[in-house]
């Protein structure tokens, strides 16, 4: 049975109405740094969910997001990053948030009891097997991202289940279960404090891993990276002058020859036609190291 650990009140939460600015400050602090440790028992469970996140991209599939309301903006927020950082089309990286964007502005708890907003959201969604759904909620029933596990898994796909309290549905209905610990809140039941703060570490640490296994991630660089701004362009091309070990200009130069692909630019600059570097990414699974030493 799962408990109310969320709702509890915290050690360090006594008299804080009454203490002094600096001693608030400090034990929220605190709070949130003991939620933070939470997130290394999940190691193991991470580790687990990342190959599975990884599985489904390599093999064409899609890496679904879902959650409601504070667990849901964590949830948003890796999932918008996965474009940018790792080159990962949006069309492969759906995201099921309560209310949609209507709720980004105005916030209400009553979308998050609505499973016809799930089971919409879940058609649009289109998920099926080979697809994996990242579903968070800190107390682990939150109806919307019950029905979104439930419906995903019915469709085939795989859930992975993140929670901040022990034994909740949401856990026992995932095929990779990830307890964050995090117990009580320094403001009771206000779970965007250190709740939060460990699902948006481990969501992190899950699509860094993930990268990793795609090979998206050499030298802990984005070499997948859709460069579509300036800032970007330019790291694009400190990227492939530092890893090819040319000159800036040179890494310009491969990666026009490249439409940008910064993997494929560092071969060239290396001294690879476009087409064999291509062609070597291929057989090395888009693993820039093994491209590099065929």
């Amino acid at each position: 049975m799962a408990d109310h650990s969320t709702e509890a009140l915290h050690p360090l939460a006594q008299g804080l109405h009454l203490a002094p600015a600096d001693q608030v400050l400090s034990r929220a602090l605190d709070a949130q740094l003991g939620a933070l440790a939470a997130v290394r028992p999940a190691l193991p469970a991470l580790e687990r969910a990342a190959d599975l996140a990884a599985e489904a991209l390599r093999n064409g599939g899609k890496l679904a997001y879902a959650g409601a309301g504070s667990s849901g903006l964590m949830a948003l927020a890796d999932c918008l990053e996965l474009l940018g950082t790792f080159g990962i089309p949006t069309e492969r990286t759906p995201m099921l948030f309560a209310g949609g964007a209507d709720a980004l502005l105005k916030m209400t708890g009553g979308v998050e009891d609505n499973p016809a907003l799930a089971a919409a959201d879940l058609a649009r969604a289109g998920l099926r097997p080979g697809d994996v759904v990242i579903t968070v909620s800190a107390s682990g029933t939150t109806p919307y991202t019950l029905k979104v596990a439930e419906g995903a898994a019915a469709a085939g796909a795989r859930i992975i289940g993140i929670a901040n309290v022990a034994g909740s549905a949401l856990l026992t209905a995932a095929d990779v279960p990830v307890l964050l610990d995090t117990g009580a809140e320094i403001v009771a039941g206000s779970t965007r404090l250190g709740a939060a703060t460990a699902q948006k570490v481990a969501l992190n640490l899950i699509s860094v891993l993930t990268g990793v296994r795609l090979g998206h991630i050499h030298d802990g660089m984005m070499v997948n990276v859709i460069a579509d701004n300036a800032k970007l362009r330019d790291r694009a091309a400190r990227i492939v002058a530092h890893v090819a070990g040319v000159e800036t200009a040179a890494a310009r130069v491969a990666l026009n020859r490249t439409g940008g692909a910064v993997k494929a630019a560092v071969l060239v600059a290396r001294g690879a036609s476009p087409e064999a570097a291509l062609a070597r990414l291929a057989s090395a699974g888009g693993h820039l190291a093994a491209a590099m030493n065929t």
